[in-house]
């Protein structure tokens, strides 16, 4: 139930952070910007002791941690993809447009129209 009220109180403030915003719509921007991100830190603040909060944080560290194992491609393996994948495009789009082309002329055959 604690985690309930605290999840709610968490939404509750970002969304105060929100309507602040709208309501000081004649002050300079920088105090409405203040505002959400006052809101939003205080919701993230009082989210984060909360059991869904350190699921969200231990998971947040376990994804970190694998995103460090992540190998990136060399230089020479990228250009010849980004080659692949081009070359690849522009035959597709060469056979779409020659069969966009054949069924164009097919339909004018059959409605009668001069091509």
């Amino acid at each position: 139930m604690g985690d309930t009220l605290k999840f709610a109180l968490a939404v509750l403030l970002v969304a105060a952070g929100l309507v602040g915003y709208y309501l000081l719509d004649g002050q300079a921007t920088i105090f409405r910007v203040l505002s959400v991100l006052a809101g939003l830190g205080l919701g993230v603040a009082v989210g984060w002791y909360t059991a869904p909060g350190q699921r969200l944080v231990a998971f947040g560290g376990e994804a970190i941690i694998e995103a460090k194992k992540v190998v990136w491609p060399s230089k020479k393996e990228t250009v010849q993809t980004t080659g692949v994948v081009f070359a690849f495009v522009v035959v597709m789009a060469i056979i779409l447009w020659l069969v966009d082309l054949g069924v164009g002329k097919l339909i004018g055959m059959l409605l009668g129209w001069n091509q």
